[in-house]
C-alpha cells in the first residue's frame, strides 16, 4: 500500500512538473516579435506601449525596426518586420502587398484619426482671416518670405519620408510659394517653432494627432475640396491638377506580415486588439518627445495607469 501511495505521489509530482513546464512553455511561446517604429512621435508611442505589453504580459522578445513608410511594406513581405501600428493611407501599397501579393494583411484600426494639411499659427490667422482658405494665399504669399525662398513665400515641407504632395499642390493652385525642406521632423519643428515664438508668419505641412498641438495654437488652412480621382502622393507623378485638393482624413490602420499573422503567436491577438485614442497617443508622445522620458519608461507609466484598456488588448 505504501508503495502504491508512493507511486501515486511520484506520478502526481511528475504530472505537476509537466503541467508547470507546459505552462512555462506556453508563456514563452510568443518568441520574437519585430515592430516597426515610424519617424514621428505618435508612432514611437504606439510601438513602445505595445512592446512593453508584449514583453511584460506575454514574455515576448521585441525588436524594433525603423523602416520608412513605403519600404516597410516590402520589409513585412520579406518577414523582416512583423507589424506596423499606424499607417496613413498608403493605398498603392495596400493594392500591391495586401490585395495582389497577399504577403501583408490588415490588422484593423488603431483608434486614432489622422488629419494632414497646411497650417499657420492662430495669431497669424487672427491677423489675416483671409488665410482661412487657400485663396488668401494668392494675396498673402509674400508674408512668408524667408532667406531660402527669395521673393516668394516659403512653404515649410514635412519630413521627406512622409507621404506628401505639397510641391505639386502649390504648382496646381498657382501659388507664389517655394517649397522648402529642412529635413526630418525634428528639424522642421525647430524651424516653425522658432518663428512661432517670434510671432512671425510661417506656413507649413502639419498633422494631427501630434502632441505639440496641445502646446501651440495652430490653425488649418482650408484647401480645395476633394474630388473623385484626387491624388495625395506626388511620387506617383501625373497631371498636377489631379493633386489640387485637400488631403483626406485617415482612419489609421495596422498591418502585419502574412508570416506573423499565421504564426500562432499570442502577440498577433494583441496587435489586432490594440486600439487607443488621439489623447492616449498624445499623452505618451509628449512624455517621450516633449519631456524626453525614456520610451520604455513612458510606456510603462501609461500602462500602469490604463490597466483596463491593456487587459482588453490581452483578451481578458
Amino acid at each position: 500500500m505504501k508503495a502504491r501511495v508512493g507511486g501515486l505521489l511520484v506520478a502526481a509530482l511528475v504530472v505537476a512538473a509537466a503541467l508547470a513546464g507546459g505552462s512555462a512553455a506556453a508563456k514563452a511561446s510568443c518568441g520574437t516579435v519585430t515592430l516597426n517604429e515610424q519617424a514621428w512621435a505618435g508612432s514611437t508611442a504606439n510601438t513602445y506601449v505595445v512592446k512593453n505589453v508584449l514583453e511584460q504580459s506575454l514574455k515576448c522578445k521585441v525588436n524594433i525596426t525603423k523602416v520608412a513608410e513605403v519600404p516597410v511594406y516590402q520589409a513585412m513581405a520579406d518577414g523582416k518586420t512583423d507589424a506596423i501600428l499606424e499607417d496613413w493611407g498608403h493605398v498603392p501599397q495596400w493594392a500591391q502587398y495586401v490585395t495582389k501579393q497577399k504577403t501583408v494583411v490588415r490588422a484593423g484600426a488603431n483608434g486614432v484619426k489622422g488629419v494632414i494639411g497646411w497650417y499657420v499659427p492662430t495669431y497669424l490667422m487672427k491677423q489675416h482671416p483671409e488665410l482661412k482658405t487657400w485663396t488668401g494665399l494668392k494675396k498673402d504669399a509674400t508674408l512668408f518670405k524667408s532667406p531660402e525662398s527669395g521673393s516668394q513665400g516659403m512653404f515649410l515641407g514635412g519630413d521627406p519620408s512622409y507621404q506628401q504632395k505639397d510641391q505639386t499642390l502649390i504648382k496646381a493652385l498657382g501659388l507664389n510659394l517655394k517649397f522648402v525642406s529642412v529635413g526630418a521632423e525634428p528639424a522642421q519643428v525647430a524651424r516653425w517653432e522658432q518663428l512661432y515664438k517670434q510671432k512671425k508668419p510661417v506656413l507649413f505641412y502639419w498633422y494631427d494627432p501630434q502632441y505639440l498641438n496641445a502646446t501651440y495654437q495652430l490653425s488649418q488652412i482650408q484647401l480645395p475640396k476633394r474630388f473623385k480621382g484626387c491624388l495625395d502622393d506626388e511620387k506617383q507623378g501625373g497631371n498636377p491638377k489631379k493633386y489640387a485638393c485637400a488631403y483626406p482624413s485617415y482612419t489609421l490602420l495596422k498591418f502585419m506580415s502574412k508570416k506573423f499573422a499565421t504564426s500562432g503567436s499570442p502577440a498577433v491577438g494583441v496587435v489586432k486588439r490594440f486600439s487607443w485614442s488621439n489623447a492616449d497617443q498624445n499623452t505618451v508622445a509628449k512624455m517621450i518627445a516633449g519631456d524626453h522620458m525614456d520610451p520604455d519608461k513612458a510606456a510603462q507609466k501609461w500602462i500602469a495607469a490604463n490597466k483596463a484598456k491593456v487587459n482588453k488588448w490581452l483578451g481578458k
